[in-house]
């Protein structure tokens, strides 16, 4: 998408010029640069640049001394890396189910998985929309548990008026480059009002090192790279405006398709929030439904389509089908449509036509 905008590719051209002239590739201006302006943007003390969201939220697990022998409660329905991150510092993911109009985790499944291993809870705000943070807070708090949240698909989101990724002890976001924010390779960020936590990831993501070659604990190389900070910092100042674009314009689809009768998961109610990294359907026929859209040129996707308890990956979690059926049916269900700033009224017809004659069709052939 960058490349489409000539404006925007020219900065980012020139922002990657100064850093191939400056030789800052690893730590230096850029990084710091990018780490203040981040940090500001979500209104944290501290952001850390790592190389991915994984990495970043691998790191505030081992941070703050999740390890062998812990339990953290991740939901079902996610990506993969929510996970793997768990894993990752030896510790396991207590799987758990997810509400079936938001997609997303709650305090009671948070509640019902609480038990003596437990440590943590990592609420993901999937697809840009806002967890209901304030009842899992409670709960966390309660159970003497750490939040982090999963924030790489919700850059900018807010909840009761704060960014998403500072309501927990830390937030982690990814900029891939198809997220909301997203860079020209994997880059990463964990924010917190933590300065202590911040000072562990710091000396985690590179060797534990500090000076050079004295180190200080086991680390490892998980670093945001220069070339990836000055690319993100020429597009965070445009942020705000693309979410608002992305707002009018699932807030016009939506629209459409609710009068299709299209089954629509429910948008996070005030103070909730949704910055639509994606624009997620709910149908029967879903595979009916891509292929009706393929063919006449959309493009679509499935986001998730086997829930991390059931892949061979997680075999070992002994969560046989039917164990967390809300998000089970969901992977069935799910279809995501297209959504990008600068979408236009006839792109967003387009759209909204197809679906509206594959429904049409499915009614004809019920009757």
């Amino acid at each position: 998408m960058d490349a489409a905008d000539p404006e925007l590719l020219a900065r980012l051209l020139a922002v990657v010029e100064q850093v191939a002239r400056s030789g800052a590739f690893t730590h230096g201006p850029f990084v710091e640069a990018f780490e203040r302006d981040f940090a500001a943007y979500c209104e944290a003390s501290t952001a850390v640049g790592v190389s991915s969201g994984t990495d970043a939220l691998m790191l505030a697990l081992r941070a703050l001394g999740v390890g062998r022998g812990d339990e953290v409660i991740v939901p079902a329905n996610s990506f993969i890396a929510t996970a793997e991150a768990v894993s990752h510092v030896n510790a396991t993911p207590r799987f758990v189910d997810v509400d079936p109009q938001t997609h997303l985790m709650t305090a009671e499944h948070v509640r019902e998985a609480l038990g003596p291993r437990t440590r943590a809870v990592i609420p993901v705000h999937l697809f840009g929309a806002t967890v209901d943070l304030d009842p899992i807070l409670a709960v966390a708090r309660d159970a003497g548990l750490w939040v982090i949240e999963d924030a790489c698909q919700a850059h900018g989101a807010r909840y009761r008026g704060r960014r998403v990724g500072t309501l927990g002890h830390a937030g982690c976001f990814s900029f891939y480059p198809a997220k909301n924010l997203g860079a020209w390779g994997d880059a990463g960020a964990v924010v917190t009002d933590d300065e202590d936590l911040a000072d562990r990831i710091r000396l985690l993501r590179s060797h534990g090192e500090r000076p050079r070659y004295h180190h200080r604990v086991v680390g490892g190389t998980a670093r945001l790279d220069g070339l990836q900070a000055a690319v993100l910092g020429a597009k965070l100042g445009d942020l705000d405006a693309r979410t608002q674009d992305r707002r009018l314009v699932a807030g016009t689809l939506r629209g459409r398709l609710a009068a299709l009768g299209v089954d629509l998961p429910a948008s996070p109610a005030p103070p909730g929030d949704h910055v639509f990294h994606l624009l997620v359907v709910r149908c029967d026929d879903r595979d009916a439904l891509r292929t009706h859209l393929h063919d006449r040129g959309i493009a679509t996707g499935v986001h998730y389509p086997t829930p991390i308890h059931l892949t061979p990956a997680y075999a070992s979690a002994g969560l046989p089908e039917g164990s967390l059926p809300v998000a089970e049916g969901l992977a069935r269900r799910i279809c995501t449509l297209p959504l990008f700033p600068g979408m236009t009224a006839q792109e967003i017809d387009r759209v909204a036509d197809a679906v509206d004659e594959h429904v049409s069709a499915q009614a004809r052939v019920a009757v």
